[in-house]
């Protein structure tokens, strides 16, 4: 194990089957408050508006959008060729959500630079918004946390020694052996185990 002090360096051999994030899809019921937070404090530039087609809501279309016709549909700029994506819900047309229910998004976590994380907190302060941190969560990574206008908790992240190119695979690898210290608390199997390890490396 490294200690505090040494980077974190590690590359697993499997090739994931996508290439990143394309959207995150989230929910709102005030498009504007979003876009003012979203792109004056968190600095992602509105890039896309468009209007969920006919039919697409409550039509046969629909295919898991939410089920209201003619919803607002806007895409920011999240960085790293990412983007975040929010459809307007009609005001009351649904509740409260719970973060910590199954298949609910508990929090979302963007990528930065050390300086940028400062330049991010320094607006949310500004902006009278309640955040948590800097907190170590691990890893040499450092977080602050916070809710958006519409109850979403998110977090920024930055990496000790990335300077201006964060590289989050290399630094959350795990070796095999530190990965099965954990996951053996989730199966004995041996071949499963061995299976869903194979591509860790064996040291830092």
């Amino acid at each position: 194990m490294a200690d505090e002090q040494t980077p974190l360096r590690a590359r697993h051999t499997a090739t994931a089957a996508s290439r990143g994030v394309h959207h995150l899809a989230l929910n709102t019921e005030d498009m504007k408050l979003t876009i003012d937070f979203y792109t004056r404090v968190l600095g992602m530039p509105l890039i896309h508006a468009l209007r969920v087609p006919p039919g697409v809501g409550t039509g046969p279309a629909n295919r898991g959008n939410p089920p209201f016709e003619n919803l607002r549909h806007y895409f920011f700029d999240a960085g790293g060729d990412t983007l975040v994506a929010f459809f307007e819900m009609p005001r009351g047309a649904k509740g409260a959500h719970d973060r910590d229910a199954i298949g609910a998004m508990q929090h979302c976590s963007f990528t930065t630079t050390q300086a940028q994380f400062e330049v991010l907190h320094a607006r949310l302060r500004e902006a009278g918004v309640p955040v948590i941190g800097p907190v170590n969560v691990g890893a040499q990574t450092w977080s602050i946390y916070f809710f958006d206008p519409n109850g979403i908790r998110l977090e920024y992240s930055w990496q000790e020694h990335d300077g201006d190119d964060p590289r989050v695979l290399e630094r959350w690898t795990q070796t095999r052996e530190e990965c099965l210290a954990e996951l053996r608390s989730v199966s004995d199997d041996a071949d499963w185990l061995a299976r869903v390890t194979q591509h860790l490396p064996e040291q830092r």
